[in-house]
């Protein structure tokens, strides 16, 4: 038996002139194959930058504790409980560090599952598909880093005034790799989009028409990554989410799929 994961996109298998027989035919467990090998190289690669950034460690902490470091009373900084606390603190930053440098071989790899299942033409998207989904996810990164974060750190700290903060080096550093990667993530929407709309699965009529339970949606992702329920610091990440969904509507109909001729 094999399976083609286009066939099941495009309804009966219809294909464009010329290219019926494009695509390459796979089985399930060579897909399971593909899969495997695919996350044996993320795996490595994201392994090799860990090693790189790990020796930065502490000087890429630095960097994360500065929006913290700010707003915290003279005399206070961050704290650790356990003995080993430091350590685990040091991996998760250079974990972090090392995610967002293989960034472009993570994605590369995406592309080189997906690709099996893409027409010839559309393989020539690769060099857009990894420039702008680095672009875009860096781009998220960077907002949460220099605007959304420090405005949760603000309001939070402004909450404990009246209290004698501890915060532990672990929570910091837990709650702004959150922060960071999950708006990096949801950057990606535009991109996202495009795809679905270049394979003719959305449109921009269908995004549109849907747009009060993206808004829905969006604001739950937003209640989830934040760690405050007020919807305020909800707004921050929101906000920014509904603009990229509009933005991934047009998108949709600038690269939508063309109809063939009767």
């Amino acid at each position: 038996m094999t399976f083609n994961p286009r066939e099941l996109l495009e309804g009966r298998g219809q294909r464009p002139p010329g290219e019926e027989d494009e695509l390459p035919r796979m089985g399930f467990f060579e897909h399971l194959e593909e899969l495997r090998k695919r996350l044996i190289v993320s795996l490595i690669t994201v392994f090799v930058t860990f090693l790189a950034a790990w020796a930065w460690a502490p000087e890429i902490f630095e960097f994360l504790a500065r929006p913290i470091r700010r707003v915290l009373p003279p005399g206070q900084d961050l704290s650790y409980t356990t003995l080993t606390e430091p350590f685990l603190m040091y991996f998760r930053v250079a974990l972090l560090a090392g995610t967002l440098l293989a960034s472009p071989i993570l994605l590369w790899q995406l592309w080189l599952f997906i690709s099996p299942a893409l027409y010839r033409r559309e393989k020539r998207w690769v060099f857009p598909f990894v420039f702008f989904g680095v672009v875009f996810f860096l781009s998220g990164c960077a907002f949460a880093y220099y605007e959304a974060f420090p405005l949760v750190v603000n309001f939070l700290i402004g909450i404990g005034k009246p209290f004698h903060a501890v915060i532990t080096i672990n929570e910091y550093v837990s709650m702004c790799t959150k922060l960071i990667l999950g708006l990096g993530l949801c950057f990606e929407m535009p991109l996202l989009v495009f795809f679905l709309a270049r394979l003719g699965i959305v449109s921009e009529r269908w995004l549109l028409a849907k747009f009060k339970y993206a808004v829905l949606i969006i604001f739950i992702i937003a209640a989830v990554i934040t760690p405050t329920p007020d919807i305020a610091t909800q707004c921050v990440f929101a906000l920014p989410m509904i603009g990229l969904y509009l933005m991934g509507i047009a998108v949709a109909w600038m690269f939508r799929k063309k109809e063939p001729a009767a």
